[in-house]
């Protein structure tokens, strides 16, 4: 069993910067890829960006690609993600997944954290 705890949002001025951790229970997080997605008012929850389970591998939403970088440490049971350049657009709570299944498709994923609120101000 992978607990997921989000930390890290908050509400920040556009082209500014935020860091997203996602901290994780539980022995076997680091055989599963993990990721982010988010869920903006009124919209589908949409895949951010996602890591395999060494970190030799990611892939990005196409909207956030060279904004936005996946990262984690095994060590400590965390996967990360960088922000920059921050648009209103990005505004949403995001949320941390991890699973035993590909990288293209956490949606499938079996552990889910409870999410941490984004706001980019304009």
């Amino acid at each position: 069993q992978v607990h997921l705890v989000e930390s890290g949002g908050g509400l920040v001025q556009a082209g500014g910067s935020l860091r997203l951790s996602c901290a994780a229970s539980g022995r076997t997080f680091s055989r599963y890829a993990a990721g982010w997605f988010r869920q903006a008012p009124g919209k589908e929850r949409e895949f951010v960006a996602s890591i395999s389970w060494s970190g030799g591998s990611t892939y990005y939403l196409d909207s956030v690609k060279g904004r936005f970088t996946i990262s984690r440490d095994n060590a400590k049971n965390t996967v990360y993600l960088q922000m920059n350049s921050l648009k209103p657009e990005d505004t949403a709570v995001y949320y941390c997944a991890a699973g035993a299944v590909p990288l293209t498709d956490l949606s499938r994923g079996d552990y889910w954290g409870q999410g941490t609120q984004v706001t980019v101000s304009s």
